[in-house]
């Protein structure tokens, strides 16, 4: 058995609706012939007349009478599922999977995402915490928070956040005053450093005069953790390359300090990554513009 033509028992409801194969066509927006071709078939298909055409207008058979109810049925079907496609499109529900590294979610976003997940309670949220550069549609993931010197070319939506600068940091207890002036003073120091998988670790440093220098190093930690990296920095194991916004309150504290700060390392660049917006559902669509709107503010007191 041949599964039936359900757009032939829509429009059959629809026609006796309408009272008319004519004000079902200007309802409808079909044309006249298309719906009595496919009332016609309809009828074919069931083995029996549904209707009579007459000057009053359509009667029903018997048979048909008993068809309506069941078209009826579908129609009304048809319609519920409808409304609750439009509802859970029109009202941000489910889960929403995003992914960011240790930094930015251990220093933003432990500090916005209650108040979205108090803002919409139906909303679920699965963070991914990993250094590792992910790939949203393999892996399913709705939003990726990176920083990278530059935004890749991608067919997904890269949408900048925040400059994230980043300063070379010491505790205060292994230096004296004045004791790192140059870039080559750093090779008197031990380092502490994210991992690089060429395996060549320095510091690339641009003077405020424009002037370029090159450092290499061998670092004494290495860890795709930055939190690891500032901590060990305080605890005097070594100099480390970090965004400013971790260090803000360690600085404050005096537990570290920035050194060569007339050199400057390459500026990396917070941005949100995600699908094209056409067909995101709701849950995801607001906390991409929540996050937009969060994430500058923040990033900018503490960069």
């Amino acid at each position: 058995m041949s599964f039936p033509d359900v757009t032939n028992y829509y429009l059959f409801a629809q026609v006796i609706a309408s009272g008319s194969i004519s004000a079902a066509s200007r309802e409808l927006s079909l044309p006249k012939s298309t719906i009595s071709r496919r009332m016609a078939q309809l009828e074919q298909e069931q083995g029996t007349r549904l209707f009579h055409r007459s000057r009053s207008g359509l009667k029903l058979t018997d048979v048909g009478r008993e068809f309506l109810v069941h078209c009826e049925r579908l129609v009304s079907a048809a319609e519920s599922a409808q409304q609750v496609t439009q509802r859970l499109l029109e009202k941000p529900r489910g889960k929403v999977e995003i992914s960011a590294p240790y930094a930015l979610s251990q220093s933003l976003l432990v500090q916005v995402l209650p108040e979205f997940m108090s803002l919409y309670p139906e909303v679920e949220i699965q963070l991914i915490v990993t250094n590792r550069p992910v790939n949203l549609i393999e892996e399913g993931i709705d939003i990726a928070l990176r920083v990278r010197p530059t935004i890749e070319d991608s067919s997904l939506i890269a949408r900048p956040i925040s400059p994230a600068p980043q300063t070379l940091y010491i505790a205060p207890a292994l230096i004296k005053n004045d004791s790192i002036l140059e870039p080559e003073d750093l090779q008197k120091f031990e380092h502490l450093s994210m991992h690089y998988t060429h395996g060549r670790y320095g510091y690339e440093l641009t003077h405020s005069s424009g002037s370029q220098k090159n450092i290499r190093i061998k670092p004494r930690l290495i860890s795709d953790d930055m939190i690891v990296l500032r901590e060990a920095a305080i605890n005097k194991l070594g100099i480390a390359s970090l965004p400013n916004y971790l260090c803000t309150e360690a600085v404050n504290n005096g537990e570290l300090v920035p050194v060569l700060t007339d050199w400057h390392l390459p500026v990396g660049i917070m941005h949100m990554t995600y699908s094209h917006r056409r067909g995101i559902l709701p849950s995801v669509r607001v906390l991409i513009d929540f996050l937009a709107e969060k994430l500058p503010e923040l990033a900018q007191r503490q960069f």
